[in-house]
């Protein structure tokens, strides 16, 4: 069969133009002559020179913006209508630019195709990955006036003041709870709706957050890029390599304010204050019977469904948890009496 002689033989696009196979060689032979950027066709040029001058010869008629490039102003009018144009297929997000949606449908994939060349970290956005390259350079231009931290980003300084004055803007409209960030208005939303858009390839899990499909994603590859650098062990997730460490350290940063006990974890310190006030949040459905920690819960409910997991490998018994299994194995062998 004659194959067409305008068809590009690196893709299925069929275009005379010899500008178009130049986007497969990646030859960019217009070259800026105030910076070192090249592009590969020379209009491409035009629109990057207006940079240098700053001319923006396109002005919005409902407000003061202007802009450089034609389709930024189309953009922009956009907000002004509330038209969204670009939805996705997925989730049914709305989006006002083409590439907005383009960034947005990669959380539904968990593609993230800008990769860091100093350490592992890929990202979704080129941005995020400039951002996260300000953390190897050590680039923290952004100062709080109230104590000594410093932020590589000005939006990240905005949300850290408002631990200092305590103002949490964001408002929750289907309950009492405000945030300090709008990100977390918007994930704390999620548990009333239920949303979970972030869903996995691999089995049925879905998520509310992008990083919880990330760390669940870890459990299939089995990937665990936080090592121990005392003991090499690895983990999936760094907080807990954060609490792992002080298994060496000994550290327990969390303290009682009642009494004198302290723990590793902030957990930890919770379910003993519980002892101090006399909360058991934890009921069972089947009897009265309530508990400190949902762990103790989950124990006692096998008595119920008689459910035994833990085996002893040298008689076959079955225990309801761990601790008795091993109190069961101390009659196997039995400390020989002075």
């Amino acid at each position: 069969m004659r194959m067409n002689p305008n068809e590009c033989d690196s893709c299925e696009k069929s275009k005379v133009l010899e500008g178009h196979k130049k986007r497969h060689s990646k030859e960019k032979m217009y070259k800026c002559e105030q910076c070192d950027k090249s592009f590969m066709r020379p209009c491409m040029l035009n629109i990057h020179k207006r940079s240098h001058t700053e001319l923006k010869h396109y002005h919005c008629d409902q407000c003061d913006k202007s802009y450089k490039h034609s389709g930024h102003l189309s953009r922009h009018k956009r907000k002004h209508t509330g038209l969204k144009p670009y939805q996705c297929d997925q989730c049914g997000k709305s989006f006002y630019d083409s590439s907005y949606l383009i960034t947005h449908k990669r959380t539904h994939t968990g593609l993230k195709p800008f990769q860091c060349d100093e350490c592992d970290k890929s990202f979704s956005r080129s941005s995020d990955l400039k951002l996260h390259k300000s953390t190897h350079a050590g680039l923290r231009p952004y100062c709080c006036d109230v104590c000594d931290k410093s932020f590589n980003q000005p939006q990240n300084l905005v949300s850290h003041k408002r631990t200092h004055t305590g103002v949490k803007p964001y408002h929750c409209d289907q309950c009492e709870k405000s945030f300090s960030v709008s990100s977390s208005l918007v994930f704390h939303k999620r548990i009333h709706t239920g949303l979970k858009p972030y869903n996995c390839n691999q089995c049925n899990k879905s998520f509310s957050r992008s990083q919880y499909l990330t760390i669940h994603q870890r459990t299939h590859t089995g990937f665990k890029p936080y090592q121990c650098d005392q003991c090499n062990r690895k983990f999936s997730i760094s907080s807990n390599l954060v609490k792992h460490k002080r298994t060496h350290t000994e550290e327990k940063p969390y303290y009682c304010d009642q009494c004198n006990t302290s723990f590793r974890q902030s957990s930890g310190l919770v379910k003993h204050k519980r002892r101090h006030t006399g909360l058991k949040p934890y009921q069972c459905d089947q009897c009265e019977k309530s508990f400190i920690a949902s762990i103790n819960l989950l124990i006692h409910q096998r008595t119920h469904t008689g459910f035994k997991p833990y085996r002893c490998d040298e008689c076959d018994k079955l225990f309801i948890c761990s601790s008795n299994l091993s109190r069961h194995k101390r009659t196997h062998s039995p400390v020989e009496q002075m």
